[in-house]
């Protein structure tokens, strides 16, 4: 029988909707039968497309003999972190203190009735191995936490409510560093200690993708023109879509390389991923006029247009890195399938693509790569790329194909309609305009049905209110679909959002925003992001937004507010000055280099006018 799940809509739930598990959602019925029964909860977060969430569940929650302890010990409640970022927001930093810093998914935390943890991790396996214990043996543990060491469960979650409280305080204002590059110097700078020469990219392995500083270098090259950030980018943005992490053969990047030279990713798919890398590559080829970034950015748009959208509109949120249960299955290749799928070419094809007997993944299969960017080839390797590769994606096209997660989500698509509409117009592509035209229709009408922006529709069930990224990000969103087509309702909009963004999230106290809405519901913390990760904090986000707003309009209030955001977010600075790409080219804004920024794709006229002229 199909536990409670099966009557959500988000695909990630769905996806456990038959574990003998008794789940629940988050919810009223959830919490108030762990206060009434006095049991601890069990949380479980993940997302659809997370490999070791679906390893997990194989061994863990699908076992009837390991559900029937979770049953009778726990109120079991399973969260998509897509769908309630506050959630996950809050409890990850929890996991974090009790790992000592690791974090991730999927996310396993036992909390008191009350909401307060007091134990948690991520993967667990079903056998103790590694140093790790197995998942039996932590519900054990928490299960003997809860019923023997009650007090020593107070006082963690005591602890922990405190140290969750502190971890979202305002810092203290400071004086920040003025002027339009001062920001920007001291976020560049840092980078370089931690530069991979040999690769592009930053730190050791596994390496994602540096949305943030990517940013922040292309805007420092276009401010200042000096080359140390440009190497940077041109390195890391090299190494990237050269293959491995970038799909060459279908378009778009997956989420993260599991090494250091880019060559083998974990393959899943994110919207958010694929929306600020389309921005960096479109920036990056207005700066550099470089082949290999362009046809990046153009296959990229391909993707999403093709793979991504949905019929009403809307974009997807992700696909799956397993197929059928494999992880990678639709994407690598034996150098016998390139010779029966390409013929005569197959053999050239494979020294070309590296694809060699042995493999570079799992099974003696290769995850198909280039040693040199597209632009550095010869014109006969250069012709047969693109005999080959139309051909290798029809041949993929009747593979089995990873499962989408499809539900509609406001910020993520906020961060494809603006980069759409900045690419599509920037290498004249007015499908990809138009795709962003039609999202952004679709979010202000079903998402916005009463006033209320909403995070995700549920279809029957309660709808989940936005978050402050998501009203951030589509403020932004609005005002490049204004800059690409010159059409005055969409300033019109992003001015209305950016309104909903303040009353709903300011904070006049501490000048900065909280993730929930005053009308939220109350968790055991209210959340607040000063830090951005995967994407940006909605702080980060919303100053770049509110200041742009106020370059364009001369809205007042937006322009404060930015100012605002940035006194208190210049505290990190000493701390952790690479984290802080978004908020050093709001800050430049800020100081009025919008002008000077305009080579990076900001024009002043609807960027489809500049397009039309090339």
């Amino acid at each position: 029988m199909p536990n409670r799940l099966a009557r959500e809509t988000s695909p990630y739930l769905r996806q456990h909707a038959h574990n003998p598990v008794d789940w629940y959602p988050w919810g009223p019925e959830a919490l108030d039968r762990a206060r009434r029964e006095d049991r601890p909860i069990l949380l479980s977060v993940g997302y659809a497309a997370c490999h070791w969430c679906h390893v997990m569940e194989r061994e863990s929650f699908e076992d009837p003999r390991v559900a029937a302890i979770m049953n009778e010990r726990f109120v079991n409640v399973k969260v998509d972190r897509e769908e309630r970022p506050d959630i996950d927001a809050l409890y990850i930093r929890a996991v974090a203190a009790f790992t000592g810093g690791h974090a991730g998914w999927p996310m396993t935390v036992f909390l008191a009735p009350t909401g307060e943890p007091f134990l948690g991790g991520t993967y667990f396996p079903p056998v103790p191995r590694h140093g790790m214990p197995s998942f039996r043996q932590l519900l054990d543990h928490a299960w003997h936490l809860w019923t023997r060491q009650r007090e020593q469960v107070t006082r963690i979650a005591a602890e922990m409510r405190a140290y969750l409280q502190d971890a979202g305080r305002a810092p203290a204002p400071v004086r920040a560093p003025a002027g339009p590059r001062a920001w920007l110097d001291r976020v560049c700078g840092a980078g370089t200690a931690d530069f991979d020469e040999a690769n592009g990219g930053f730190g050791f392995a596994p390496k994602f993708p540096p949305h943030g500083l990517l940013a922040a270098l292309l805007a420092h090259r276009a401010l200042t023109g000096e080359p140390g950030s440009w190497r940077m980018a041109e390195a890391t943005l090299d190494g990237m879509a050269r293959g491995g992490m970038h799909d060459l053969v279908g378009g778009g990047f997956c989420r993260y390389s599991v090494d250091e030279a880019w060559r083998v990713p974990h393959f899943e798919k994110m919207l958010y991923d694929n929306a600020q890398l389309l921005e960096s590559y479109v920036e990056a080829w207005l700066l550099g006029g470089r082949k290999a970034h362009r046809l990046a950015a153009a296959g990229t748009i391909d993707w999403v247009l093709r793979e991504m959208r949905l019929p009403d509109g809307g974009f997807a949120s992700s696909l799956d890195a397993d197929t059928e249960g494999e992880e990678g299955a639709t994407y690598v290749w034996t150098p016998d399938e390139l010779r029966r799928a390409l013929g005569a070419d197959g053999e050239a094809a494979a020294r070309l693509l590296g694809v060699r007997p042995g493999g570079s993944f799992e099974g003696g299969t290769s995850v198909i790569r280039l040693e040199r960017p597209r632009d550095a080839l010869d014109p006969e390797e250069a012709a047969l790329l693109d005999r080959v590769l139309p051909r290798l994606r029809e041949v993929r096209d009747r593979r089995p194909q990873p499962a989408r997660d499809d539900k509609v989500l406001t910020a993520w698509n906020a961060l494809m309609i603006r980069a759409l509409a900045r690419a599509g117009a920037a290498l004249g592509r007015p499908d990809a305009v138009e795709a962003a035209r039609q999202a952004a229709d679709r979010l202000l009408a079903a998402h916005r049905p009463e006033g209320r922006l909403l995070r995700a529709l549920r279809g029957d069930g309660e709808p989940v209110p936005a978050f402050a990224e998501d009203h951030a990000f589509l403020v932004d969103a609005l005002i490049a679909l204004h800059q690409a087509t010159g059409e005055p309702r969409w300033l019109d909009a992003a001015e209305a959002v950016a309104a909903d963004l303040l009353r709903l999230f300011w904070d006049a106290e501490a000048g900065l925003l909280h993730d929930t809405g005053h009308d939220a519901e109350a968790l055991v913390v209210r959340p607040r992001s000063l830090i951005g990760g995967a994407i940006p904090s909605a702080n980060g986000a919303a100053a770049l937004a509110l200041a742009r707003l106020a370059a364009l309009t001369g809205d007042e209030r937006a322009g404060t507010a930015a100012d605002a955001i940035l006194a208190r977010l210049a505290a990190f600075l000493d701390r952790a000055p690479g984290a802080l790409g978004i908020e050093a080219i709001a800050a430049a804004w800020r100081a009025g280099a919008g002008s000077t920024l305009a080579v990076a794709g900001e024009p002043a006229e609807p960027l489809l006018a500049v397009a039309r002229r090339q």
